[in-house]
């Protein structure tokens, strides 16, 4: 019987895709980006998570059935990143479409491309984080190179599976204008973004780190809103609708 590590159940979410939903936190990913506001689950041990089975998650996830039909909602797999556990992912994707349960990824797109576009064949739609297009500022800041990232973002915009793009604005790191609008360029002509949303960057983290026993390495960046929102903002209105927040 697989068992997934996870290290949170969120219920009640209205940030992590359409309508009322159910957010599972996975342990474990492939970045270390310096802004991650969920360190403890970087490593995907059971340091500050728990396992559960399929069938025990589904029964979590069933609990708000009621919400997901009234709000057009239903469940969020996200970390962490639920690729690191893909195995897991895939079978209770397809769990939730037999409970006909709306399902969500929230991805980094560093994963297998075989097993991302299993995935889109079962999943409503995926939140899908860019950060940066030029790879050597990826790399400083997430650890990676990001060339499988966009190119995983080129397949799923040629599948019907929905896409809710989400981009982290960081001040004096991406959220200059010719940064942001090198990430318009690349995802301007794709037909199956339903939304674009830029997410503030805030520092609330930093007391997790502290907990955690690890180094915030940000701690000078403002956690004040970008002074460049409404332009992103209006760059990225050219073409999608876009949103501020999650």
């Amino acid at each position: 019987m697989k068992k997934a590590v996870v290290f949170n159940i969120m219920f009640y979410s209205i940030h992590d895709g359409p309508g009322i939903r159910t957010t599972v936190f996975f342990k474990g990913c492939p970045l270390s980006c310096k802004w991650c506001h969920n360190p403890e689950s970087l490593n995907d041990n059971t340091e500050t998570g728990y396992e559960i089975t399929a069938s025990g998650l589904i029964k979590e996830i069933a609990k708000d059935t009621l919400f997901y039909e009234q709000s057009g909602g239903g469940v969020t797999f996200s970390g962490g990143e639920p690729f690191s556990q893909a195995d897991f992912l895939l079978e209770i994707l397809a769990q939730c479409k037999k409970e006909y349960i709306h399902t969500a990824i929230d991805t980094c797109g560093y994963c297998d491309t075989a097993t991302l576009l299993k995935a889109a064949e079962i999943a409503d739609c995926f939140l899908y984080d860019i950060k940066f297009i030029n790879p050597e500022k990826h790399e400083k800041y997430c650890g990676v190179s990001n060339s499988l990232i966009l190119e995983n973002l080129k397949k799923l915009s040629g599948v019907k599976t929905k896409l809710y793009i989400r981009i982290p604005v960081i001040p004096a790191i991406n959220d200059s204008l010719p940064e942001m609008t090198e990430i318009f360029e690349f995802i301007k002509d794709f037909k199956n973004i339903e939304k674009v949303h830029l997410l503030p960057y805030h520092n609330i983290q930093s007391d997790k780190y502290k907990r955690l026993g690890k180094q915030y390495e940000l701690s000078e960046i403002s956690a004040e809103e970008s002074q460049n929102m409404n332009a992103i903002v209006k760059l990225f209105n050219n073409r999608f609708r876009t949103k501020v927040g999650g």
